[in-house]
């Protein structure tokens, strides 16, 4: 035993150099785990919850650009045949970007760009008005794997992109700002038209915000839309925000509600579908994914019941639940088989009205 003492003895001031070394290291680990935490946890909520700009930019997330350096003036470039990029200003004096497709009967006849317009007054197929989701921009891919199937049913296609997105102009954004320019094109496409085609609005993820929202406006109008399409909607943003994937981080701890969810209902950024929803007069198609990971399809079936407890009957308001076996999530329904007999039969349904 002495000589296991005198062997050890040596080792005694590297064995209390390494627990010495561990307990600091235990320590700055607990230490930055503890500024981590009151940053993430504490720091960061409270400057989201004060901080309009942050929060806009979270919900809207136009600074998001992509597909990268698109030509708008060109939307051949991106594979979108018989199209046209123009230009409208708002009644607020707001420079909007649109797309105008032509429907794939009229592909072969050498129309240009001039005479759009003039097709356009003179539809008689159904017209499609495209509002999109937050991020990116009308040249987004899966938005453009729509238009092509809306030209592959003979439809006419407007597409355009809100305030601050794409090329339209850098205005400020809030939810009454883009549905104040939808709601300008919206009407300006259905004067154009006319009455000698139906006009349909269809609506993506943020966008079925706005496309309620506008037609909510439009209630005391006489010139409506014939039908509304909801793809991958959600019933109000407070909900959106609590459900979302991300926010699951936060929302265990008490004050998620106050700190996340209340600014954006303070600063009116609402899209409370499930109220504008009541106040729509058209036939409204809801589409939605089981498998999606963005907006849920409990805030899709939510939104249903708001609608359908206001109108009634399901001839008015009807829903489609896609299964998750398809694995189209919140971006691809685009390319759910069935879609285009979905589409031709509403529209058909909705026309003979």
């Amino acid at each position: 035993m002495r000589a296991g003492y005198f062997l050890l003895t040596p080792m005694l001031p590297l064995i209390a150099a390494d627990v010495w070394h561990n307990g600091i290291l235990l320590l700055w680990t607990i230490q930055t785990s503890i500024i981590v935490y009151v940053i993430v946890f504490g720091l960061l909520p409270v400057i989201f919850h004060y901080s309009y700009t942050i929060q806009r930019k979270i919900l809207f997330l136009n600074f998001v650009h992509w597909p990268l350096s698109i030509d708008f003036s060109n939307p051949e470039a991106i594979g979108i045949q018989g199209a046209r990029n123009f230009y409208l200003t708002t009644d607020e004096g707001v420079k909007i970007g649109a797309w105008q497709v032509l429907p794939k009967s009229l592909l072969n006849q050498n129309i240009s760009k001039e005479a759009y317009e003039t097709v356009l007054k003179n539809a008689t197929l159904p017209v499609i008005l495209y509002m999109h989701g937050n991020s990116g921009n009308r040249a987004s891919s899966h938005r453009v794997e729509l238009y092509k199937l809306f030209q592959n049913l003979n439809y006419h296609l407007v597409c355009f992109d809100y305030r601050s997105y794409g090329d339209s102009e850098n205005a400020d954004l809030s939810e009454m700002g883009v549905v104040t320019d939808s709601k300008f094109v919206l009407e300006w496409i259905i004067k154009t038209v006319n009455g000698s085609a139906p006009v349909f609005v269809w609506g993506h993820s943020l966008g079925t915000g706005v496309s309620t929202h506008a037609l909510a406006l439009l209630a005391n109008d006489e010139n409506q839309p014939a039908g509304l399409f909801l793809e991958s909607p959600f019933n109000n943003i407070a909900s959106e925000i609590s459900e979302h994937p991300l926010a699951q981080i936060f929302k265990h701890l008490p004050w998620f509600q106050w700190v996340i969810v209340q600014p954006f209902y303070d600063n009116h950024l609402r899209f409370q579908s499930d109220q504008h929803i009541t106040k729509v007069k058209c036939p409204i198609m809801i589409l939605h994914a089981e498998d999606d990971n963005v907006v849920p399809f409990s805030l899709g079936e939510k939104l249903f019941e708001s609608a359908l407890k206001y109108h009634g009957n399901t001839e008015q308001v009807q829903m489609i639940r896609i299964n998750a076996s398809h694995g189209l999530g919140h971006k691809y329904i685009c390319r759910y088989a069935e879609l285009p007999e979905i589409i031709e039969k509403f529209v058909s349904s909705v026309s003979k009205n």
